[in-house]
């Protein structure tokens, strides 16, 4: 009697699929040997979004662009010049005096400790803390990062001049982007760029608004109790203010150590307002300045700021939300199906994506990228103003199609 053959599962991967594998792994290694550079070019990108309507407003009032870029990047230059000029004598003269003044602090610590007998084991703690060679090493470590500086000092220009050249020839630069992506999927790019543009522009200006806001805040408080170097630390807590989580509490030291000379009462007020200052931003101001423009849920913010600040300390805490939004808008442009989605609207969704390609593919017939990619642009913004203004899109495609191709005949002409 012959056994029963057992059955076979096997398992026939197709050779596409099999490219898709090997081109996602490529990829994923390409981009871990350039993440410098993918650095780099996400900052310029960042950097370029948040200049552009600046050098489109200036072109508005009859600037020329190379004129508004000169006149835009020359201010940026002279402001962070004047920041630091600013702020960092008078934050190293603060540090070298405590250093400096370290030792009798200790001294003066031990002989105010001594007088509780059940402080005697903290009062020996604190006489055998090296203080010398703290501040002896002190002077190395700030040697040794002068090097980290000067590398960085090197990036920020190449990021300068990169974000330059995206502003420079906008339509040259996308129009390379343009060109490797097939033509079906330019109106969606298009869209993607322009709420990209939006998401990391206002999250530029957010940023600015806040740094603003705790600068004047610090000053007003620091001048209240007459420190001497008061806008210079009131200007280095609005840099540090961009940095998540511990921006405020790397702000509020040079505070508190300011006015020291005051009295444990003023460090003790300085202290609280400090931390007060810092309830208001965070449940406050953050979520009317990033809650339009990001729109993420306050579980997201944590979640992509805690990836973020692990996968890349605070560097990747600043890229965080602006990453996280651009990744969420993709999605939504891309029409992945989420769970909870009617079938009914997504299909809806895409007869009208499938309208606006047609219309696409007419304004573009004949059009070399870059042409074509200013097009998609055109296109994507007036859908973008027709469905802001409430309209139906499907009515208002006809329209939007007449007014272009009108217009580009008016150009050609």
């Amino acid at each position: 009697m012959d056994k029963e053959r057992k059955p076979v599962t096997r398992i026939e991967i197709a050779p596409r699929t099999l490219f898709w594998i090997l081109g996602l792994i490529a990829g994923v290694w390409l981009i871990y040997q350039l993440w410098t550079v993918v650095i780099v070019f996400t900052i310029a990108v960042m950097f370029a979004a948040t200049l552009d309507p600046f050098v489109a407003w200036l072109e508005r009032h009859g600037v020329r662009r190379g004129r508004a870029l000169i006149l835009i990047f020359t201010g940026i230059a002279l402001v962070m010049i004047a920041v630091l000029l600013l702020t960092v004598p008078p934050l190293i003269g603060q540090l070298l005096h405590l250093i400096e003044d370290l030792p009798a602090e200790k001294k003066k610590l031990v002989a105010f400790v001594q007088q509780y007998k059940w402080a005697k084991p903290l009062a020996d703690s604190i006489r055998a803390m090296p203080v010398d060679s703290i501040t002896s090493r002190a002077g190395a470590t700030i040697l040794g990062y002068s090097q980290d500086v000067a590398e960085l000092a090197g990036y920020g220009v190449t990021t300068t001049f990169l974000a330059i050249y995206l502003l420079a020839d906008p339509v040259r630069a996308k129009g390379a982007l343009y060109a490797i992506v097939p033509r079906h999927h330019h109106v969606k790019l298009a869209r993607i760029l322009l709420e990209l543009k939006v998401i990391v522009g206002g999250y530029m200006r957010g940023q600015l608004i806040t740094s603003l806001a705790i600068t004047v805040f610090m000053f007003a408080l620091l001048t209240a109790f007459r420190v001497n170097d008061a806008l210079a630390i009131a200007m280095f807590a609005g840099l540090t203010d961009i940095i998540p989580f511990i921006g405020g509490y790397v702000a509020s030291a040079p505070a508190i150590i300011a006015v020291a000379g005051s009295g444990g009462w003023a460090m003790l007020i300085v202290g609280i307002a400090a931390f007060a200052y810092q309830e208001f931003e965070s449940r406050i101001l953050v979520p009317r300045v990033y809650g339009r423009v990001l729109r993420l849920s306050p579980a997201l913010v944590l979640l992509a700021l805690l990836i973020g600040g692990t996968l890349m300390g605070i560097l990747g805490a600043l890229l965080a939300l602006p990453i996280a939004a651009g990744a969420q808008m993709v999605v939504r442009e891309l029409r992945v199906e989420l769970p909870g989605e009617e079938p009914a609207e997504v299909e809806a969704q895409r007869r009208r994506d499938e309208k606006v390609e047609n219309a696409y593919e007419q304004l573009s017939h004949g059009e070399h990228a870059a042409e074509a990619g200013a097009i998609a642009s055109e296109l994507a913004a007036k859908m973008r103003d027709a469905e802001r203004a409430g309209h139906n899109l499907s009515a208002e495609m006809p329209v939007i199609v007449a007014e272009i191709k009108a217009k580009d005949e008016g150009k050609k002409e």
